[in-house]
């Protein structure tokens, strides 16, 4: 069963998630440089703040609750020693390029808590092999939408069409870590739409998704755990699907996913 993990500072809603098997919580702290990279694009800013990493682990009772702080920098001993005081569970460490940037977060974690890895750029992705086997780490996960970015894609999704996600799993799989990626959106929803992505994490071992902004709409009281329950009986098709059906549905995903990003880019000229 996959995490899902639901990104939210509201203490009810997180009660919500907590009520269901398999949710992570994620409060987010990120802040340097974040506003500049996704200049002009319908991205998650968050606007979270150190005091809701307490708020929220105040009402779990079982679910984890992940933190993303801020890329390394001379202030982060302090932020992660505050993080930590408010009951985190995990930390991720987002927009780094190579290994010393790992090496040195983990080293300031001191193994209070696992470390997850955000790969998001080309830099993280060229050099896993060297910071991939770094103590403290217990998942990679591949953030793809600043991935797509610093490669010069369309599409978000596009990594995941190449072949870099299949071998950031291959690489976490080989060192027995949990790895994860992407967003997921309702399963008939998005432009590639939740199934297909969903059929893409089972294919490739996945153990973890972030829940996309379609989870949060206020459509209807229970609206919330019915896409949960939906998006879960499609983890369990997925999986019960032969190699060669896989293999078949990665080549159609791949190709979708193909024109999706040529249609953007046709529409960017247009504009």
């Amino acid at each position: 069963m996959l995490d899902l993990i639901l990104i939210t500072n509201d203490t009810e809603f997180a009660r919500r998630g907590d009520a269901l098997e398999g949710v992570r919580l994620w409060v987010d702290l990120e802040r340097l440089g974040k506003a500049e990279r996704q200049a002009g694009l319908n991205s998650f800013i968050s606007a979270h703040a150190l005091e809701d990493v307490g708020r929220i682990k105040s009402v779990l009772r079982r679910a984890r609750l992940m933190v993303r702080v801020n890329p390394l920098n001379e202030d982060s001993a302090a932020e992660i020693d505050a993080v930590l005081e408010q009951g985190a569970d995990l930390l991720m460490l987002p927009m780094f390029s190579g290994a010393t940037a790992v090496r040195d977060f983990c080293g300031l974690v001191a193994g209070r808590v696992p470390v997850v890895p955000l790969l998001e750029t080309g830099g993280a992705l060229a050099t896993m092999d060297e910071w991939i086997d770094t103590p403290g780490i217990e998942e990679v996960y591949v953030g793809l939408n600043d991935l797509h970015l610093s490669q010069g894609d369309r599409f978000m999704f596009e990594p995941l069409a190449r072949g870099d996600v299949d071998r950031v799993a291959a690489a976490a799989k080989a060192r027995g870590l949990r790895f994860g990626f992407g967003g997921i959106a309702r399963l008939n929803e998005g432009l590639l739409p939740g199934r297909d992505v969903m059929a893409e994490h089972v294919r490739l071992g996945s153990g973890a998704v972030i829940l996309s902004r379609t989870f949060h709409r206020a459509d209807s009281a229970a609206a919330f755990e019915s896409e949960i329950m939906a998006l879960r009986q499609a983890e369990t098709n997925a999986s019960t699907r032969s190699a060669a059906q896989m293999e078949s549905d990665r080549h159609r995903i791949a190709e979708q996913i193909r024109a999706i990003s040529q249609r953007m880019t046709i529409l960017r000229k247009e504009l």
